[in-house]
């Protein structure tokens, strides 16, 4: 199929070994992205948190503190505040308070942030104690996730992941720092579709890509052809020089050149 696609033998050979069978999936181009809308729960995410931007109510995002978690943190916080939210974040220390939204970072959170919403990137999908703890406190819970879920799901206000039960979104592989990418770019759409932005006045979301890809690749999910498109665009950025201060360091700390 490969060949007869125009691929040379050789390389058909090598991308059928890893796992390719349509010239399509070597497509890196942002408009071969799977849109957004596949993703369960995410209209009714994209509607509330665009209400809660109106009302101006404050926002604040709870991340696991590995690579994943930190890109998909500063994605979330960038991209929140480019579209008018007030958004503050909070990343606990593990060893402490555990892992996910336990009911002691909600207590914590509750306590240093005061916020009406608590957003998790890349975690919350077993964090059922917690989003209860949260609720008590009148605090709606908004979780992004990609981890499996358990036999029950938290009793959030919304939920996206693409591996909760009923959710047809052909990549299973996204990482967190791609769920809530997904999430903003259907942020982003509502806004559109209220008028508060247009075409030439929307947020440009592509440039958070160099955190995408990062995050992408340090969690170790599958380059399925999804994640191949945000890895490319994002490692195209880096070469070309467009990324941010804290990636730029990196490279700078490495000793190596983004080209």
């Amino acid at each position: 199929m490969l060949r007869q696609g125009g691929i040379h033998p050789v390389l058909a050979r090598v991308y059928a070994a890893r796992g390719l069978t349509d010239p399509r999936e070597l497509e890196t181009g942002l408009q071969a992205l799977v849109p957004p809308g596949a993703l369960r729960q995410i209209d009714a995410a994209a509607v509330y948190l665009a209400d809660a931007i109106a009302a101006g109510k404050k926002m604040t995002i709870v991340a696991d503190y590995d690579c994943d978690g930190a890109t998909a943190c500063a994605t979330a916080i960038r991209g929140l505040t480019a579209m008018g939210a007030r958004v503050d974040y909070i990343v606990p220390n593990r060893f402490e308070y555990g892992y996910g939204l336990t009911p002691e970072i909600v207590e914590l959170t509750a306590r240093e942030k005061a916020p009406d919403i608590i957003i998790t990137v890349d975690n919350g999908i077993a964090s059922i104690d917690g989003v209860a703890a949260a609720k008590a406190r009148g605090i709606d819970v908004v979780v992004t996730d990609h981890h499996l879920p358990g036999d029950a799901l938290p009793d959030a206000r919304v939920i996206v992941n693409p591996n909760q039960p009923e959710c047809g979104f052909p990549s299973k592989h996204l990482a967190g720092v791609g769920v809530v990418f997904y999430v903003l770019l259907a942020l982003r759409a509502e806004l559109r579709k209220r008028g508060v932005f247009d075409a030439q006045t929307q947020p440009k979301l592509d440039n958070l890509l160099d955190l995408v890809a990062l995050g992408t690749v340090a969690d170790v999910v599958k380059l399925d052809t999804n994640n191949r498109i945000l890895v490319a665009q994002g490692l195209k950025r880096m070469r070309a020089g467009r990324m941010h201060a804290g990636v730029a360091a990196l490279f700078r700390v490495a000793g190596r050149e983004a080209r």
